[in-house]
């Protein structure tokens, strides 16, 4: 019998006194599709950076086709045939598709790049795929899903032979994601292994024919998606049975606190109207380019209308910027809540002070103790987890990033909140305490 193509064995790996993974055992083979979930912060992103050589583990072993493999750095991993795909792409937005897919190996005659070559063979990985995109192309012209096939491209022109995919689904539409499964399939039928991380349970058992459950960075069990079903993978991620997925609602409404009239920007937003009451939920709901975030930009102050009203306690507002919204009582939980909602390079307790600077100084002067007296009342009352204050928010896992940024807006004392995709990229656990606290 054939060894597999992957086997990792008892791999650990610890920061300072925090034991990532302990122990975990990976098999993957050829033409076999993997999922691997977990809560967030349960190592998934540490197992893989181990493999794609980001992180060295602390004990462990590696096999590849049956043979010891010690992977030094990520160049070492691309040779060995092991390409991540992170879910925020690695594309230059402002090159073409034939360029992003050899940048850094671009094929050269003569001492010059032989841009026929290139395209000839940039089609022939497209061909391979089974989806035609111009090799010509600029990638800011690109949709995700075309955008995410020149990164499937870019690694079989490396001859990727394990491919790890990072909530490759996380912004495509139904269509879209239906084709990424076609392609995954011809990968598999090619004799790729591919590794697959998501937080959509469903998806597993359309796309997978093993699934790996990781939780506090133990292997909790791996079965075959016919094995298992969606409840049973929740309680092993989460640990403990969960019998509904969104909390019991409460139905009470009180006053019109926000009311929108015949709104309109652009041809994303037109004649949209709607009202949001005192403790009530309004959904807005639209696939992809819908207008949904164009909107919630409009009532945020972020964008400025060109048509239309908003009325605020019954009194019209012309919402000039995000500061005259925050102090009119609006807060904004944007959907890319690494690129808007938090700066990733300060610690959490700064990224908690950012909107509230005001309320926090006096003369000049931040009042600390003041803060951390705040962000702690915060961090206990959402059940925030971080190793302290002075975490920096890129550390934290994608549930406890998303608390954070609604820890900060709720310390605005805002009464309009507006969240845009508030569980986009975390797990089921945390999808269900951000559904608590809304």
């Amino acid at each position: 019998m054939d060894p597999p193509l992957l086997e990792m064995t008892a791999v650990s790996k610890s920061f300072g006194p925090v034991r990532a993974l302990e122990g975990v055992d990976l098999r993957l083979h050829r033409g076999e599709c993997l999922a691997l979930i977990g809560e967030n912060g349960a190592g998934k992103s540490t197992l893989m950076k181990i493999l794609g050589g980001v992180l060295p583990a602390d004990s462990g072993r590696i096999r590849i086709d049956g043979r010891p493999v010690a992977i030094a750095n990520c160049h070492h991993a691309r040779q060995l045939g092991i390409v991540v795909i992170h879910q925020e792409f690695n594309l230059v937005p402002n090159m073409t598709v034939r360029d992003n897919i050899f940048l850094g190996r671009e094929v050269s005659r003569f001492g010059v790049i032989d841009t026929a070559r290139e395209n000839r063979i940039a089609r022939e990985l497209f061909d391979r795929i089974g989806v035609a995109v111009d090799p010509g192309a600029t990638c800011r012209e690109l949709t995700v899903a075309e955008q995410q096939v020149v990164e499937i491209a870019k690694a079989l022109s490396q001859d990727s032979r394990i491919l790890v995919m990072d909530e490759p689904s996380a912004t495509l539409t139904g269509r879209e994601v239906d084709r990424l499964f076609d392609v995954i399939g011809d990968l598999k039928r090619q004799g790729i292994g591919v590794i697959y991380v998501s937080h959509r349970l469903d998806e597993l058992f359309e796309v997978a024919e093993r699934v790996m459950v990781l939780r506090d960075g133990r292997l909790v069990g791996g079965h075959t998606t016919g094995e298992v079903d969606k409840p049973k993978l929740i309680e092993m991620m989460v640990g403990r049975s969960m019998d509904q997925e969104f909390p019991p609602g409460v139905h009470s409404r009180g006053r019109c606190l926000l009311e929108v009239r015949d709104l309109a920007r652009g041809d994303k937003v037109r004649g949209v109207s709607f009202s949001a009451c005192a403790g009530q939920i309004l959904g807005i709901a639209g696939l992809v380019g819908s207008g949904r975030t164009e909107t919630a930009r409009l009532v945020c102050g972020i964008d400025r209308p060109e048509a239309g009203g908003i009325l605020l306690d019954g009194r019209p507002v012309a919402i000039r910027s995000p500061r005259h919204a925050i102090a009119l009582g609006i807060g904004y939980l944007s959907e890319d809540r690494k690129g808007d909602g938090l700066v990733l390079g300060m610690n959490c307790r700064e990224n908690f002070a950012l909107p509230n600077m005001r309320k926090f100084s006096r003369a000049g002067w931040i009042r600390q103790a003041l803060l951390r007296e705040r962000f702690q009342r915060h961090v206990e009352s959402l059940g925030v987890k971080l190793s302290g204050h002075s975490q920096p928010a890129a550390e934290l896992s994608g549930g406890n990033q998303q608390k954070l940024v609604l820890a900060k807006w709720l310390e605005t004392d805002s009464r309009v909140l507006v969240f845009d995709e508030p569980t986009r990229g975390i797990d089921v656990g945390a999808k269900y305490e951000i559904h608590q606290l809304m």
